[in-house]
């Protein structure tokens, strides 16, 4: 019988929740698994788009993380105060954590305090309040002009502001107030979805189009009057605005970046096929680490990638601590729902680490593959926690 080992996961969102889960799955109960987090609950983020338009509430996309316990996975509530990967300990609301595997996954910190004038002047709907808010300023709108804007040319899950572009064009279509309501994207990135592809980012393009939606790339937010609800960006160009939807820069958590973890990147650095750290025993993985591909991108951002990241750590700490190899590897493969109103979604997927570039299929929207969306979600929050 091995000696019993303590695994402590930082963070709950997806990474966290499919290793903690994984783990437990694999490793007899006299080994610990420790999950922390300072939020209460598992906040299902891909549904804060339907938030923002109304066809959810708040409470219906949120399980308590305490529901873990009952499978035998220890909750620690708390913020994370210090990182020491080297000795693989971990600082919690004063407490100090001493694990024999330690596993990052503490994801992206929204930053909009970055641009000045941002976070007053709009709705950040990467949160579950800014999307709340983001829907009542939609409530209340009868004419004028919608901006989405992304305020930084990386952030995570890529496909969301232009799914958010297009909730929101038949949100105001489905009241009537499409004609006197303007929706338009101004976006920090020479196109959409970039690293997927040209023909992902084409397909896009003309979903934009096709809901008459103006699409202005390249534009680099650099301040904005919340008074006179005005976009100033560095190109010199301004755009006016009556109500503003951004994704805000984001940046390494600050007790990441305050840790010896940090890269030059400002992400943590992992070999890209285990998620290892230069560390022993030390894995980082989802939003917080960053991939380099071969075309000068990193890898995306996104809950599927967290996904297949966290079982293949889970894979190979439990294979290590019964005495056989670590031989799960992640192989890049990831694929989105695309969501653009009217009960249908597009999708897209393939292989992101793919050489010269990823190979990506696209799928035109129906409404199949929106209801692949909805019954993901519906498995997500049943069956996870």
């Amino acid at each position: 019988m091995s000696t019993p080992k303590t695994v402590v996961i930082l963070g709950g969102g997806v990474g966290g929740l499919v290793a903690a889960r994984e783990l437990r799955k694999r490793l007899p109960r006299e080994h610990r698994i420790v999950l922390v987090d300072r939020e209460r609950d598992h906040l299902f983020a891909p549904s804060l788009l339907w938030l923002m338009v109304g066809l959810r509430d708040a409470a219906s996309i949120k399980r308590p993380l305490k529901r873990l316990e009952r499978k035998g996975i220890e909750v620690r509530l708390g913020e994370i105060e210090k990182i020491d990967p080297e000795a693989r300990q971990v600082i919690v609301a004063g407490e100090t954590l001493v694990a024999d595997y330690l596993i990052v996954t503490l994801g992206a910190e929204l930053a909009p305090d970055t641009v000045p004038g941002l976070q007053d002047a709009g709705h950040n709907f990467y949160t579950e309040a800014g999307a709340e808010r983001l829907h009542a300023a939609l409530e209340s709108t009868r004419e004028g002009r919608v901006v989405v804007l992304t305020a930084a040319p990386a952030y995570k899950c890529p496909a969301a502001p232009y799914e958010a572009a297009l909730l929101i064009d038949a949100y105001l279509r489905k009241r009537g107030l499409r004609g006197a309501v303007s929706v338009e994207v101004y976006a920090a990135e020479p196109g959409p979805m970039g690293v997927a592809g040209p023909e992902m980012s084409g397909a896009v393009k003309q979903l934009l189009e096709a809901k008459g939606i103006p699409y202005h790339p390249e534009h680099q937010v650099k301040a904005v009057d919340a008074t006179a609800r005005r976009l100033e960006f560095t190109n010199g160009s301004k755009a006016d605005f009556n109500v503003l939807a951004y994704v805000p820069p984001h940046r390494a958590p600050r007790v990441v970046r305050e840790s010896a973890l940090a890269g030059e990147t400002g992400w943590v650095t992992v070999d890209r096929q285990t998620l290892e750290t230069p560390f022993p025993h030390v894995y980082a993985l989802g939003d917080v680490v960053s991939i380099p591909l071969k075309l000068g991108k990193p890898l995306p951002k996104a809950g599927v990638f967290a996904h297949g990241e966290a079982e293949v750590v889970a894979k190979n700490i439990a294979a290590t601590i019964a005495g056989g190899t670590a031989a799960a590897r992640f192989n890049g493969h990831g694929e989105c729902f695309v969501e653009i109103g009217d009960s249908k979604a597009g999708f897209g997927g393939g292989d992101f680490y793919a050489e010269p570039k990823p190979i990506v299929t696209v799928r035109a929207p129906s409404w199949r593959w929106h209801l692949g969306k909805v019954l993901f979600e519906k498995s997500w929050l049943y069956t996870r926690l």
